[in-house]
């Protein structure tokens, strides 16, 4: 690979400093950036054309189709999170058999998050804008929180509401014992679900944990706030669980919700900002960093 791309292509926003076109030009000999996201892969495949270079972000998937169209593509770089291939919005295995490299990046925009789980849980049990969830208003202090999914999203949420005094489990695919030195205990998902008074959602796209069996341990007068990308539960599950009343559920985005969004959100006790937790200045400007790193890495391959 020559020390250049020869056409570099962002199919939809990525999110991205105000400045990126410009330094993306240091990558490649001609740049597009589009403004919008592409309605359908014939879009896509269009849009991509015989660019060797592709930026996408999480709203688009780029899958075999697509691949299988646009064969000078050589990298595909992910301008948002890539934890596991299975959750990818891009088809790392078909690329990988065809010699296209995907990265992607981790760790940009999680201190947004443990600020938005925290104002959610202050605003919530104080009362400050919102009718106070106890007789009289809570600090976090002894609050029984859950956090399922601990990778690092979850691991700072935790930490921050140990510091805070709350009482911390977590439920996760692996034991994290660094966090259990701090005083945070695992759980198994049924009883973190049943022992804990709110409980933090902090999964992979496309991990759906709570079903039917999890939505009854978890039962009622409880609050639940999901980080994750997009939904935690099924659908006719968390439709059940949010017609109590009594129940909170909290998220910071429509897709987060799911299918049912535009249902629920017209209850009051679902409370939604419509926006990105994660998207902070800051956030764009590691975002950036890394994405150009990225590129740096394989370029000098």
């Amino acid at each position: 690979m020559s020390g250049k791309f020869k056409k570099m292509v962002a199919v939809e926003p990525v999110n991205l400093t105000a400045d990126a076109g410009e330094r993306l030009k240091a990558y490649a000999d001609y740049v597009e950036l589009y403004p919008d996201a592409p309605e359908n892969e014939e879009e896509i495949v269009r849009r991509i054309g015989d660019a060797d270079a592709v930026l996408v972000s999480f709203t688009t998937y780029i899958g075999k189709n697509v691949l299988a169209q646009v064969p000078s593509v050589k990298y595909i770089g992910m301008c948002c999170s890539l934890y596991a291939e299975e959750s990818a919005n891009v088809d790392i295995v078909f690329a990988r058999e065809h010699g296209i490299k995907v990265t992607g990046v981790r760790d940009y925009g999680d201190r947004g998050v443990v600020e938005y789980v925290i104002y959610q849980l202050v605003r919530i049990l104080h009362g400050y804008d919102y009718p106070c969830w106890a007789e009289k208003p809570l600090e976090l202090t002894d609050l029984k929180v859950g956090i399922i999914g601990l990778g690092t999203s979850g691991g700072m949420v935790a930490e921050a509401l140990n510091f805070m005094q709350a009482k911390v489990s977590y439920y996760s695919r692996t034991r994290k014992p660094d966090k259990e030195k701090m005083g945070i205990r695992y759980m198994e998902l049924e009883e973190l679900l049943r022992e804990n008074e709110a409980v933090i959602t902090c999964l992979n796209k496309n991990v759906i944990l709570l079903h039917d069996a999890e939505f009854a341990a978890l039962g009622n007068k409880k609050i639940m706030i999901n980080t994750s990308i997009g939904p935690a539960s099924d659908m006719e599950a968390l439709r059940k669980w949010v017609a109590d009343p009594s129940n909170i559920l909290c998220c910071d985005s429509k897709g987060a919700i799911g299918e049912i969004a535009d249902e629920i959100l017209a209850q009051d006790n679902v409370i939604c900002m419509n926006g990105c937790s994660g998207k902070t200045y800051q956030s764009y400007e590691l975002l950036t960093k890394k994405v150009l790193e990225n590129m740096e890495r394989f370029l000098a391959e």
